[in-house]
């Protein structure tokens, strides 16, 4: 509920509330509608406040409103409120809504004082209506299309949904209406010209300006307009300024001049000269400003800022040909401190026993002060070295109360003085003096604004740097409403928390990180934080506070295939036969970030031939752009670049080997550097020796690569099982391709026979097996290793084929 009250004619309190009955510390709203009929009822108020009936009567049950009329009684037999005068709302509030009546009920013995507020709803009972009844313009035919012609707005005594709605204007052959939102919630009323007028055709037209509520039943008013077509008047006023702003100071004498418009006439002699007017007549600005011939608006009243604190005057500059402007001057209020505090004793004790027990009320004030913003802001004080004090209850109530435990051996009574000033310069201030004879008589936690924060920090943090700030409110005041907040002991996977964060000492509640974190070892984590206030004993209450990691582009793609070894080379093969779109191998990578920072992208950075070949961007996959010819190289050499998604980007390169060749001879020849020698010897004996060293060499060769696989295949399964890496279910191309697609359709054992001169070398075609991968190692002149049989390190599902030199 809110404190906030604003006082208007009839000493009427405003404030924002709700309209249903809601009841708070003692507080009672009612909400009815105006012009009840005398003894309606209100609200039963001893139900509502929960107090007996018997109460009302012992405690001297009255109500006290202050200046204002009272409107509504107290029935104490019954406990009601009814209607004690009928109520018009547009009479207490005019305009502003909403309207509510501010009232107190008060009891005695012991005193107590009840808030009550009683809402006044509006009904449809009041039409909107002009301030004549009928308008005449002179119009020059010559008025340009889009001419303005300001109507005087209808007044609407009621508001919201019953209030002035909208306008009509009845025949709209010549005019049409354009309405303009003001500052105050109204809109102003525009004829333009939309079809130009002829004097020969029609000297005069007759209009009906209709304005009409949105109440149930819809009421309305018209206004006539009779329009007098002339001749030849074709410029229109026009003001220097849509808007004029002015400031006044509050209690300004009559005739002081506010400020100084000015609009201009294009054209010469009668049809320029300009004439002002006041154009919200029926309004209260009227009244209170004037204009001169030469556009001075001055103070024609008096205005004070507690009545209304600005105005908003709409002026016309008319020529001789009725061609008009409108325009509108702000006058914003200065509030100066010309009113004194008001206090009002609104019960009080003649006399209390000595053994008064510390805060009883012996008095409650009622301190209000008309001026605003500093100027309204009181502070009261009471003389010194006696044991009271006064102490505000809410708004502008005040409660005297006693400090300490009372001595009438030491002091029979009292004199009380309590001074109350506002800050105004200079302040203003008033007296009240109480006379008080001595005769022979003590909780809230401190509460979250949530029940469960969540807090982020990108890993990688500096330790020690501030996360999150948690805030406790305690309702209490002074040492019990101080919150000191504490780490609730707890473990993360075994690691106690405070290892993890820790809770500002200085009672700021903020936690700061004490470690740096990695989002690829914890994504989130959850802990509890108490806030204790400092009473006696202290309460306290717990909150869950929830820390989520946020990933860093910290990690580079790691390219899983092809394995690039140190030595041997790991060739794809491509048939010259293949298609436009073979697909020749595919590069897997992977990025241990998570989100776009994992997205992964595949870019052909160099090529033998970028013409041949293509790499997906998504899917790493390389395949021909073109028909494989006899012209294109065997050796091609590829450079994949894989870049992630995160800002900025990190990047992998892969070489991959791709050998454009219909048998593996071909390959063969191309892979490896022979010296050959022209002159070979034909001896018989020299081939034989020959081809028994070779034999042995193949053997021992495929003995040591097989060796140096199996190691290597061991080591790097040890790499994996420690890794952190995610196992992407991806197999190099090793399968059969029963589409036809595939890299190598079927493997072939060949049976090679090689002389001095490869030219002369016999190779034989064994059985189609799984796919191969083409492996040539350069330190081996003229050697290719198969490896074909199923227990080989080949069929393992699990891993890409690698061979290292040894």
């Amino acid at each position: 509920m809110s404190d906030r009250t604003m006082t208007v004619p009839g000493g009427l309190l405003l404030f924002i509330s709700v309209l249903s009955f809601c009841s708070v510390s003692g507080q009672v709203s009612y909400s009815i509608p105006e012009e009840m009929a005398k003894g309606s009822l209100v609200g039963n108020i001893a139900q509502d406040l929960g107090i007996d009936i018997k109460r009302l009567k012992s405690g001297n049950a009255r109500i006290y409103t202050g200046d204002s009329a009272e409107y509504i009684e107290l029935n104490k037999e019954s406990g009601v409120l009814v209607i004690k005068e009928k109520i018009d709302r547009e009479a207490l509030c005019e305009q502003i809504a909403p309207c509510a009546l501010h009232f107190q009920i008060t009891l005695e013995n012991p005193m107590e004082l009840f808030p009550i507020i009683v809402e006044i709803t509006d009904i449809n009972d009041n039409a909107p209506i002009f301030p004549t009844q009928e308008k005449q313009f002179e119009i020059s035919e010559s008025a340009v299309v889009g001419s303005k012609f300001m109507l005087e707005k209808a007044i609407d005594l009621d508001i919201g949904r019953n209030g002035l709605q909208s306008y009509t204007l009845k025949p709209s052959d010549n005019f049409v209406l354009k309405l303009h939102g003001q500052v105050d919630g109204s809109k102003k009323v525009e004829m333009i010209l939309q079809k130009p007028l002829d004097r020969e055709r029609q000297e005069a037209i007759s209009l009906i300006l209709t304005a009409v509520d949105g109440g149930e039943p819809q009421m309305s008013g018209t206004m006539q307009i009779y329009i007098t077509v002339l001749d030849a008047n074709d410029n229109a006023p026009v003001f220097t300024h849509s808007v004029y702003k002015a400031n006044l100071k509050e209690n300004s004498v009559k005739g002081t001049l506010v400020t100084k418009v000015s609009a201009s006439d294009a054209d010469k002699d009668t049809n320029g000269e300009v004439t002002y007017v006041i154009g919200n007549r029926m309004d209260n600005v009227a009244k209170l400003f004037k204009m001169s011939k030469e556009g001075d608006i001055i103070l024609d009243g008096p205005i004070d800022y507690e009545k209304a604190k600005h105005y908003q005057i709409d002026i016309e500059a008319i020529d001789r040909g009725g061609l008009s402007d409108s325009s509108k001057v702000i006058v914003d209020i200065t509030d100066i401190n010309d009113n004194h505090p008001i206090i009002k004793v609104i019960s009080k004790s003649q006399s209390i026993p000595e053994d008064s027990s510390a805060n009883t009320v012996i008095a409650m004030l009622s301190v209000h002060d008309p001026d605003s913003e500093s100027n309204g802001r009181i502070a009261c004080l009471i003389n010194e070295n006696i044991p009271f004090s006064i102490k505000s209850t809410s708004g502008s109530f005040y409660s005297l109360i006693t400090e300490s435990n009372l001595d009438r051996e030491k002091a029979s009574n009292y004199n009380i003085s309590v001074i109350c000033s506002d800050e105004g310069v200079p302040s203003l201030s008033s007296r009240v003096n109480l006379t008080l004879l001595i005769s022979d008589v003590n909780d809230n936690a401190p509460v979250f604004d949530k029940s469960a924060f969540e807090a982020y920090i990108v890993e990688n943090n500096t330790p020690g740097q501030s996360i999150f700030t948690i805030k406790a409110e305690d309702a209490d005041w002074n040492q019990n409403a101080r919150v000191s907040y504490i780490l609730q002991d707890s473990s993360l996977n075994g690691v106690p928390v405070s290892s993890y964060v820790s809770v500002s000492a200085d009672n700021s509640g903020v936690i700061h990180a004490v470690r740096s974190f990695d989002y690829e070892q914890i994504k989130d984590f959850q802990f509890c934080v108490k806030a204790q206030d400092g009473g006696s004993p202290p309460l306290s209450s717990n909150v869950s506070v929830k820390i989520l990691i946020q990933d860093q582009n910290d990690n580079a793609p790691q390219v899983l295939y092809p394995v690039q070894t140190g030595g041997s080379l790991v060739a794809e093969m491509v048939p010259r036969s293949a298609d436009v779109g073979y697909l020749v191998t595919k590069v897997v990578a992977v990025d241990v970030d998570s989100g776009q920072n994992a997205w992964l992208s595949y870019k052909l950075q160099k090529a033998t031939d970028r013409a041949l070949f293509e790499v997906g961007l998504q899917n790493g996959e390389i395949r021909t752009v073109r028909q494989v010819t006899d012209k294109d190289a065997v050796k091609q050499r590829l450079t994949v670049i894989v870049e992630d998604n995160g800002q900025p980007s990190r990047s992998a390169t892969v070489i991959v080997n791709v050998a454009v060749a219909d048998s593996f001879p071909e390959v063969l020849s191309e892979f490896t550097e022979f010296t050959h020698d022209k002159e070979y010897n034909d001896n018989l004996t020299f081939y034989l020796v020959l081809a028994l060293a070779v034999v042995s060499f193949l053997f021992i060769t495929c003995l040591v690569v097989i060796i140096s696989v199996k190691i290597y295949r061991w080591r790097q399964s040890r790499i994996l099982y420690h890794s952190s890496l995610p196992v992407i279910p991806y197999y190099p191309p090793r399968y059969s391709d029963t589409l036809g697609t595939g890299t190598l359709q079927h493997v072939y054992n060949y049976e090679v026979c090689r002389t001095t001169d490869s030219r002369k070398s016999d190779c034989k075609f064994g059985n189609a097996g799984s796919q191969n991968v083409l492996i040539t190692d350069p330190s081996s002149t003229g050697t290719m290793q198969r490896i074909q049989s199923e227990k080989s390190i080949l069929d393992e599902p699990d891993s890409p084929l690698e061979v290292r030199n040894h």
